[in-house]
Parts: C-alpha cells; structure tokens; sequence
C-alpha cells in the first residue's frame, strides 16, 4: 500500500545527514513507495475545525550536502494524510505542547507517532519517573533548598533543565563545587520551569547506554562514551559512539517499561541507562538509529516502518 507520510520536524537543510534518525524513517518510507511531506512545527494550524499545515512535498537523499529536495509550498489537510511523524526536538514547552494538542484531534485516524496525547503527558524527564525504582536518587524541583538538602545527602550530583535534550545544560557538580546556588538563580531566570537534580552515576564515564525499543520491544543499542573532561554523553557534544549488547539488568528495565510504552502508542523510543539505572525515557524525538545500525549491520528503521504499517 503507498502511504502520504508528513514529517513534523525541524529545518530539513539543517540536518546532521550522517547522524538523523528522521532521515532514515523518511528515506525507509520513500523506499516502501510512500510519499513524503515536509513541514516545520509553527507551520501547523486549525482552522474551523480543520487541522491543516503548509508545507512541501520532499524527495530524500543519504548524501551529504545534497540530501533533500522540496516540492513547491502548499497547504495539505492533516486528516487526508496516513502518518504523520513527530519528530521535532524540544525545548517541549507551550509551543510544542500546542502542537500535540492540535495532533490529537486527527490521531488515529491519522497515525501519528508517537501518540501525541502521551508525547504531552509523558515528557522523558517526567515520564521516567512513573519507575523510581530503576532510577538513581532523583529530585524534580523549583527550590534551592530542597537542592542543597538533595546534595547534602548525596554528595556528587547531576543538575539539569527538565524540559531540554542533547545535553544542553547539564552540569556535574562535585561536593566541594561552589556553584549550585548560582547554577539554580541561572535557570530561575531562563524560565520558571523546574529543573532535575540527580545523584550522580560514575558509571557515565564508561558509557551512556541508548536503548531502542520498537513498539514496547527492545531492538537495538549503542554505548555513547564521553570525550574526555566532559560529563555528557550525548552525541551533540561530543560522545563517542561504541557497539555495545544488551545486558541482564539493561533486558529486565525494558521488560518492565516495554508494555506501558505499547499500550500508551509509543512505537519509537530511546532510553537511557547509565550503569543498572534507568535515567530518561525519550518519546519527543528520539536519536541512535544510524549509530546502531552502522556498529551492528542492522536496519532499525524497517523495523519501525513494520510496527508503524502494523498499526494501521
């Protein structure tokens, strides 16, 4: 069956072509006969009911600097298109929520994947808390002094933005750093949001593990190794990419969130996991698929097409 799959996404030009997880669910959706639409987040509205977005037809290329043309602009109606993927990256604040809102009224008669509605509910910092038990000591919070006190007690620790990814503010904090108070006067003044405050895992420095799982089932991973003198992992700043398999305890944490991930529409998700502790659950736009298919000769996302084809 040929499909009109419309890709929610950022800039198409301003893609990493050699790191993109989108470009390969569109280049995997192209090479099945579906058609391709792009269009960019603010580019979506409802009008009268109707949920609509001005955007292109595209045509996608694994080749560096030359990977995408566009067709001329138009406006499609959302609800005559099979599938749409969600695949902007945060910051998931009003504006991404906004879209999630307007999804909804078109899902799932148009697939929309992930779910918007739990996309909305379930953001990965807040999402993986619904498992306290597979995570390291964990605060979410707006006050200092519930900060201090968490350090107090845990010594070595992880401050980070709840609603950010790619590493973009992440700041280890040794016990004899000075700089909590400021750090958290900082993010007070960025925003209003609450931030995370984590006891920190020395096993990052052997790898930060991305987990795939395709509707509910793991599928594939890659260790991400931080550069030397950095805390991070992610592959934005610098983290190395290394083959990696599943371990015991790593099989028991997807088992245990796999089913929640399937029942709530998730079809396509990342994990971390740091040591044997579980340290977000990302559902906006999850990353690692060319990773892991180079390190292990695998096509994940034929996978994901398959789950995505299942369901409709």
């Amino acid at each position: 069956m040929s499909l009109t799959v419309a890709l929610q996404m950022d800039p198409i030009h301003s893609i990493d072509v050699h790191g993109d997880s989108t470009l390969m669910l569109g280049l995997e959706a192209q090479r099945r006969g579906h058609k391709l639409v792009h269009y960019l987040p603010q580019n979506l509205s409802l009008k009268n009911g109707t949920v609509t977005a001005v955007g292109h037809g595209l045509s996608l290329r694994h080749e560096h600097g030359n990977h995408f043309d566009l067709g001329s602009e138009e406006e499609f109606n959302l609800a005559e298109v099979d599938v749409i993927l969600l695949r902007q990256d945060p910051p998931f604040d009003l504006a991404y929520l906004t879209t999630t809102w307007l999804l909804e009224k078109i899902h799932p008669q148009t697939l929309v994947v992930n779910d918007p509605a739990w996309v909305r509910t379930m953001p990965e910092k807040i999402f993986v808390t619904e498992f306290p038990d597979l995570m390291p000591p964990t605060m979410i919070t707006s006050d200092l002094r519930q900060a201090v006190a968490f350090r107090e007690e845990h010594k070595d620790i992880i401050v980070k933005p709840l609603y950010g990814n790619g590493g973009a503010g992440v700041f280890h904090l040794r016990p004899d750093d000075e700089n909590l108070t400021a750090l958290i006067e900082l993010y007070q003044k960025l925003g209003r949001e609450p931030f995370m405050v984590q006891r920190y895992l020395p096993e990052v420095r052997a790898g930060d593990k991305r987990i795939i799982l395709i509707d509910g089932e793991p599928a594939g991973a890659v260790l991400r190794v931080p550069a030397d003198g950095e805390a991070r992992a992610n592959m934005h700043v610098g983290g190395r990419a290394v083959k990696t398999d599943l371990t015991k305890r790593e099989l028991e944490i997807c088992a245990r969130i796999g089913p929640t991930l399937r029942e709530r529409g998730q079809i396509f998700v990342g994990i971390d996991v740091i040591g044997d502790y579980l340290t977000e659950i990302n559902v906006t736009s999850p990353t690692g698929i060319q990773q892991i298919n180079r390190l292990n000769g695998v096509t994940l996302e034929r996978q994901i097409w398959d789950a995505i084809e299942g369901r409709l």
